[in-house]
């Protein structure tokens, strides 16, 4: 999970992907909502730029807090945190607080992969 947010943060889906499962979903709050498969993190970061593009906005990064949540069950693991994103809007800073980042991860030999992710927008 923290290699996947510092590979967002660096703009670099190839190391997304790396730290996915197969298969892997991702649901946000951009359309389509719902990316799946073992590409699903290329195609999403593909639409944000897309849409990031649309809007005037650039620069994503996110910082996340300590976990609110976390159940580890074998090799299946639930996390919820707390998460603030920043990004350039049409040139000002903007700062999104009170974000929710929750995923779901499965070990795979002795690396835990992303098998699912969700972003619940904060203010």
């Amino acid at each position: 999970m923290l290699q996947y947010v510092e590979a967002f943060n660096n703009g670099d889906p190839t190391a997304m992907a790396a730290g996915c499962a197969d298969p892997m979903q991702i649901l946000d709050g951009m359309a389509p909502h719902v990316w799946q498969g073992p590409t699903a993190a290329q195609d999403w970061w593909s639409d944000v730029l897309i849409e990031g593009e649309h809007l005037g906005a650039s620069g994503y990064r996110i910082a996340l807090g300590e976990p609110r949540h976390v159940d580890v069950t074998g090799d299946s693991a639930y996390v919820v945190v707390p998460a603030t994103m920043t990004f350039e809007l049409r040139g000002q800073t903007m700062t999104q607080t009170g974000s929710l980042y929750t995923v779901a991860l499965r070990r795979i030999e002795s690396d835990w992969r992303l098998t699912a992710w969700a972003w619940a927008k904060g203010a």
